[in-house]
């Protein structure tokens, strides 16, 4: 059936007849009977016109009908409209923190399961070394996460002036201690110790924080090993949200060693391998990528990951529609109206978000994730011990 040119739609009306108006129901408009013929429905569905007659209408699609047909009789030649705006949504903000916490649910069922089965409960030791609010702030968030997953876990503080050989001891008697399953150093460190070498101290089998040369190597590899516990949760974000990355273009914004690069190579490797990669094409933005450069990559990316640590590099107009921004970044700035200290990631948030598919927040986007992974990576640890007995493990301390 069709009149004045438009054709009724029988696929989009059998739709209708089944009750699946919230499938796509934008636009409604009824016409008196001087324009059209009496009872005929005019409908936007699912982004095309079709015309509908003698429909057996729901109760209160039928009821609308009946009210806009009585404000439309006043005027002969008026057509009244009811639409509903098809602007763009926002992006879905990814919450980390609901994320960390299912992860968290499975490390704590994890570590039961291996309790139950006759094992020690894992076990975490963390060497905070001087006074920086930020690192005491983050191994408090860690050393709560472990209690809340079922994972032991000690602190030890150390003076700003330890010298590199005494925190290297240090290591190498946590390193021999079979009760420790994982180890991590609070980074930063003062500048009179050389960082590189202390993650190369801690032994690879208990390096949660997956920084060691040989853990590295690993990943590189694609090879089954302790991942970074930033770039793991960053994938894991992907991953959880259905975030599709085979074929997908990537700008990874920041080279860091311990974030920047690890992600890339995690998004980029092949995912046929031992350990998985995204099989994506990975661009790295660094502090010598010119602006201008930089938003040519960013606007034909899939997906942004921004962890430069530069408040608001990436702003709306660098992205396409519907990109996926990952923000990794944490910037302490201050507050313009408050003139307190506030987080900020690396995203201009409110703007992006507004252009963006997906999104995740600073704070509670990627932050909660790390720590998360961390307990993770501590099982692992714990169960490293299976196959990597005590004196390979005093040996790998050695080289």
């Amino acid at each position: 059936m069709s009149s004045r040119g438009v054709a009724v739609d029988n696929s989009d009306a059998g739709a209708l007849r089944k009750g699946r108006w919230e499938e796509g129901l934008y636009m409604l408009l009824f016409a008196s009977s001087s324009s059209v013929s009496p009872g005929l429905v005019v409908v936007v569905f699912r982004n095309r016109p079709s015309l509908f007659s003698l429909l057996p209408l729901p109760p209160l699609i039928m009821a609308a009908v009946r009210t806009l047909r009585k404000l439309c009789q006043h005027s002969q030649h008026q057509v009244c409209k009811l639409h509903t705006s098809a602007s763009r949504q926002e992006a879905v903000v990814i919450s980390g923190k609901k994320l960390a916490r299912q992860i968290r649910e499975e490390a704590r069922a994890d570590v039961e399961k291996w309790v139950i089965a006759g094992h020690r409960r894992p076990h975490l030791s963390v060497v905070l070394v001087g006074d920086n609010p930020a690192s005491h702030s983050y191994v408090l968030n860690k050393t709560r996460a472990a209690a809340d997953v079922g994972i032991s876990s000690e602190t030890i503080l150390k003076h700003s002036d330890i010298s590199e050989e005494e925190l290297l001891d240090l290591i190498y008697k946590l390193n021999t201690d079979h009760r420790v399953d994982g180890l991590l150093v609070q980074l930063p460190l003062p500048d009179h110790i050389d960082e590189r070498a202390i993650c190369n101290a801690v032994a690879p089998t208990k390096d949660v924080d997956g920084f060691h040369v040989v853990n590295v190597g690993r990943m590189c590899l694609d090879q089954s090993t302790m991942l970074p516990a930033t770039p793991w949760g960053v994938m894991e974000i992907i991953k959880r949200t259905g975030i599709p990355t085979l074929g997908k273009n990537v700008v990874v914004a920041g080279r860091s060693k311990n974030v920047g690069m690890p992600i890339a190579m995690l998004l980029h490797t092949d995912g046929r391998h031992e350990r998985p990669g995204g099989d994506a094409t990975v661009t790295i933005s660094h502090r010598y990528t010119p602006k201008e450069q930089l938003r040519q990559h960013t606007k034909i990316a899939d997906i942004i990951v921004a962890a430069a640590g530069i408040p608001n590099l990436i702003t709306a107009d660098m992205i396409k529609e519907g990109a996926a921004v990952i923000d990794v970044g944490i910037n302490r700035v201050q507050d313009p109206v408050t003139g307190k200290n506030r987080l900020v990631g690396d995203v201009d948030f409110e703007a992006v978000r507004q252009k963006a598919g997906f999104i995740t927040p600073v704070p509670g986007g990627v932050g909660p994730m790390t720590v998360a992974m961390l307990m993770k990576n501590t099982i692992k640890a714990a169960k490293n011990v299976l196959l990597y007995p005590p004196e390979r493990i005093r040996m790998a301390a050695a080289s």
